[in-house]
């Protein structure tokens, strides 16, 4: 199963970079990375993105993540994914931009 990691251009570099991230500040403070599945990407974009600028977004294995990778509830009780160790470049199966156009970010068509 696709999960989906939304990164600030700056932040998505430093991954790029370094070769791992603790992802952006509210995951540091909450202790785990914030993810999302094909269901739930859209809202977490209207609901902490809008306006935000131009956006990346990862999409890893949820499998291949391993143990470190937690079902947990959230928004509305659903069950979302936090990974508790940094995220690896290599964990990334691909990435695409996300362009905000009128205050929102349409999603490639590829998401689902």
């Amino acid at each position: 199963m696709d999960i989906y990691k939304i990164f600030r251009p700056a932040e998505f570099e430093a991954l790029r970079q370094s070769g791992e991230s603790t992802g952006a500040p509210i995951d540091r403070d909450d202790g785990y990375i914030h993810f999302s599945t094909a269901d739930q990407v859209a809202e977490t974009l209207s609901k902490h993105f809008a306006g935000a600028g131009d956006l990346v977004l990862c999409v890893c294995d949820a499998d291949a993540l391993g143990k470190a990778l937690k079902w947990e509830p959230s928004r509305g009780g659903a069950l979302f994914p936090h990974l508790y160790r940094p995220l690896a470049w290599g964990d990334i199966a691909w990435h695409a931009p996300l362009f905000e156009e009128n205050g929102a970010h349409p999603l490639p068509g590829r998401v689902g």
